[in-house]
């Protein structure tokens, strides 16, 4: 819903497309004289959401080169922060000779900094709010080397394990920043092509870890991966500082009807106001007449053309450079609401159905690492940590293989729908493109459970079952949370928030029960009962399908739209 429509304007509309306009709904088209910035010109224009202000420091004005840098930065955070957590796996047995431990022991290594990580973004999304996205990177970043440092130098296993709780604090942005900032930058049409960026590029690193660590612990010993860890984060670090900040607060004209005044004075961070430039449009007299007569006519209320002088030709200011953004009293106000925000939305449906999607989705991904030592240390395999560790890059081509295929396709359904409904995108017209990647999920993990449990070759259980494991993570939860963050763009630090707990915690009870369940029982049985719980909660969108403008509906006038 472009934010630029005042109540007047929407029931215009509405009356005129036979449809009600909900937090979420989109027009992509000009619809009488109501006109919307768009992309270029041509047949191919497309309506951009949101819409852009006349700022150059507008971060959705940013050239593609200054947008390509701030992704960039914002990707590599995703991956160094990730990286350590889940590269446990294979050193599992170096563990328990280290410190003496049993399996289910050294397993809580990697579940208790999932845990902790997960609820660590109820002080870091605030604080991205707050202060900006900029001196979160940085000072995550920081502290994340300093853990693992303690790491590399823990002499036991209470040492290790402080060390994994400070890992898990410092590195929660990496699972809520880089979508806090593709909702800062990117437009609508491409938001599906970036969250599955994010996804797989997230997910990578918790399958490329594991084949660092391996072969370090192989050939150097267990601690050499955590000083290459330090390593990797201290040069994020320095990237991090090319990083400008994309919180911004966009302000739109209250009466779109009167025409802009010419472009002339210098532009502060934030503001409306704009620079000359040769491409903005001015109106004529005779314009603004032929506009009141549409209006007389009785036809939809006109809205002047307007065309962004600055979509794709903008650049961050000095002041988006700084440490942090300027704190005021009222941005008080803003960090005490982030704090219950997160909490509120599970009252949402919509919510619920991304965090349970992505939270299980992720668990069948889970599953794979958290059992390949038990699986393939022990007879009749007998491999070694180095060669447990590569068999995760059948897991990153099948995450790989998701990112190409995923991004185009799930932004190519909802444009199908879109069509087909004249122009008009509900979120929801995304939740089909789920339907294939739930088909390769339940191959992916049959071939685990039952190859596991009869001993398959490694070929058919890496290759097929855990291949089809990483389409599946690239791609379900990109498309389960795209679909939250179209329906509630303003919360999307606070919606992923919710996420994150929630599918961290689930984390959390996997590595604690698969590991003693499997023992007893077989691995059938626990991988094949989380197989089912990730069908369900997937099949849920159904009802979304159906119901989920309805329930939009119900919390159209929520605080959420107003954050």
């Amino acid at each position: 819903m472009d934010e630029n429509l005042n109540e007047k304007e929407i029931q215009e509309l509405e009356e005129v497309l036979n449809t009600k306009i909900y937090p979420g709904t989109e027009i992509l088209k000009d619809v009488g004289n109501y006109h919307f910035v768009k992309n270029g010109g041509g047949n191919d224009s497309r309506v951009l959401v949101p819409q852009p202000t006349d700022d150059p420091h507008d971060p959705l004005n940013w050239s593609p080169m200054w947008k390509g840098i701030a992704m960039g930065c914002a990707t590599m955070l995703s991956v160094t922060l990730n990286l350590g957590p889940l590269a446990n796996a294979p050193l599992f047995g170096d563990y328990m000779k280290e410190w003496n431990c049993t399996l289910e022991e050294a397993v809580q290594f990697t579940g208790v900094t999932i845990l902790v990580l997960g609820f660590s973004n109820f002080l870091w999304v605030p604080l991205a709010a707050t202060f900006g996205r900029r001196p979160v990177m940085i000072f995550s970043t920081l502290i994340c080397a300093v853990s693992s440092i303690w790491r590399a130098q823990a002499t036991s296993y209470n040492s290790f394990m402080g060390a994994a709780i400070l890992n898990g604090v410092a590195a929660g942005p990496c699972e809520t920043l880089q979508p806090q900032i593709i909702a800062d930058i990117i437009f609508l049409h491409d938001r599906g092509k970036y969250q599955t960026l994010y996804f797989t590029m997230y997910f990578g690193s918790l399958m490329v870890g594991p084949i660092i660590a391996g072969s370090m612990a192989f050939n150097l010993g267990w601690r050499s991966f955590w000083w290459l860890n330090t390593g990797l984060l201290f040069l994020s670090l320095i990237v991090s500082l090319a990083f400008p900040e994309t919180r911004y607060h966009r302000v739109y004209d209250s009466n779109p009807r009167v025409a802009p005044e010419p472009l002339t004075q210098p532009l502060e961070t934030g503001s409306q106001k704009g620079k000359t430039d040769p491409n903005a449009i001015e109106h004529s007299e005779q314009d603004k007449d032929s506009l009141g007569s549409a209006a007389k006519d009785g036809g939809l209320a006109p809205v002047l053309t307007h065309q962004d002088p600055w979509l794709g030709r903008g650049k961050p200011s000095k002041a988006q450079f700084r440490l942090y953004q300027p704190f005021s009293k009222d941005q008080v106000k803003v960090l005490l609401r982030e704090l219950w925000v997160p909490w509120y939305l599970h009252l949402f449906p919509i919510v619920e159905f991304a965090s349970f999607a992505v939270s299980f989705t992720a668990s069948g991904f889970l599953v794979a690492n958290l059992s390949e030592t038990q699986v393939f240390a022990a007879p009749p395999y007998n491999y070694s940590a180095q060669t447990i560790g590569l068999f995760n890059l059948a897991i990153l081509a099948g995450a790989l293989i998701g990112l190409f295929t995923n991004g185009p396709w799930s932004d190519w359904v909802a444009a199908y729908f879109t069509k087909r409904n004249g122009g008009i995108r509900e979120p929801e017209m995304r939740l089909p493109a789920m339907i294939p990647y739930v088909f390769i999920l339940i191959i992916g993990t049959v071939v685990m459970a039952v190859g596991y449990d009869d001993h398959w070759a490694w070929q058919v259980i890496v290759i097929v079952g855990w291949g089809c494991l990483g389409i599946q993570v690239a791609a379900l939860p990109a498309i389960a949370s795209t679909y939250a963050i179209d329906s509630y763009k303003p919360a999307t630090g606070s919606l992923f928030v919710a996420i994150t707990v929630n599918k961290n915690v689930w984390g959390y009870g996997v590595s604690k029960f698969l590991t003693p369940w499997a023992e007893s029982s077989g691995f059938k049985v626990p991988i094949l009962v989380n197989m089912a719980l990730i069908v369900f909660f997937c099949s849920t969108g159904i009802i979304f399908w159906f119901w989920g403008k309805k329930m939009r509906g119900m919390t159209k006038n929520s605080i959420v739209h107003r954050l």
